[in-house]
């Protein structure tokens, strides 16, 4: 049976995370570990809170399902989870469901996705989930004149919609070749949508800008991009009322850029 990790960086009690498990425990054997907190934002970063030099790990209660509550960010769970901090190594990291899309380039600021990158650079197979809250209404002028961002309750959203469609994905995820990240994006409905790959838009769903600046301080907001949207990529698709998947892979090097000569040393 396929050993799978389930992460998240909305924290181990967000709903998006138990919908993944619940779908997917049954046919897998599954392990949660997730931040205590949320920890939205921070891409593939490694940190962690540290008592008497112990990362803090707590047993979180999940009927049916191994689940931790770490003091870590997700990506640094990841490779905790390879070690065998919490059993056996996993052979596929899921990392999410999210609370928000992550499409675009700005995935590089994800944990949902640094997660699921940090998973492919230690060899392993992954799938990254995320729902996408923002319907065309959810939004309210801000102070900077863009589109501040408003979120619907949880309650509201339809988490079962996204967890049912990346349990589909498993097989696939499963036949990938080593070190593949597939990020998956689902419209908030109450139906599964129709699934396209999707090339990643150049830009995000959202972005920061400056809500006020002074002497010595500014205060920032995140608000909807108000880029052109190209086709075929996962931003317009999810526009279009599709869900998306694009394979990513861990940073590599890249070939034909012209590196000046190095003088030998002397």
């Amino acid at each position: 049976m396929t050993r799978v990790l389930i992460t998240n960086d909305d924290g181990v009690g967000a709903p998006g995370i138990h919908a993944l498990a619940s779908a997917v425990a049954g046919d897998h054997d599954v392990v949660v570990a997730a931040p205590q907190d949320e920890a939205s934002g921070m891409s593939a970063a490694l940190t962690a809170v540290v008592s008497d030099g112990q990362i803090v790990i707590s047993a979180y209660d999940l009927p049916g399902i191994k689940a931790y509550g770490v003091a870590a960010s997700p990506a640094y769970i990841v490779v905790l989870a390879s070690l065998g901090v919490f059993g056996p190594p996993p052979d596929i990291v899921l990392s999410g469901i999210n609370r928000g899309a992550n499409a675009g380039r700005a995935v590089l600021h994800s944990g949902t996705v640094g997660a699921a990158l940090t998973a492919a650079n230690y060899g392993m197979r992954a799938l990254a989930v995320s729902l996408d809250v923002l319907n065309p209404d959810a939004s309210v002028s801000s102070a900077s004149g863009g589109n501040a961002i408003v979120v619907p309750s949880d309650d509201a959203l339809h988490w079962s919609t996204a967890a049912s469609l990346a349990a589909t994905l498993m097989e696939t995820v499963a036949s990938a070749p080593a070190g593949t990240v597939l990020n998956l994006n689902v419209p908030d409905r109450e139906s599964a949508p129709e699934l396209r790959e999707a090339k990643l838009a150049a830009f995000g769903q959202a972005g920061i800008a400056v809500a006020e600046a002074g002497e010595g301080f500014v205060r920032t907001t995140i608000e909807r991009s108000g880029e052109h949207l190209r086709p075929g990529t996962d931003l317009a698709l999810l526009a279009e009322g599709f869900a998306t998947v694009t394979a990513l892979r861990p940073p590599a090097e890249v070939s034909g850029v012209r590196i000046p000569a190095q003088r030998p040393a002397r």
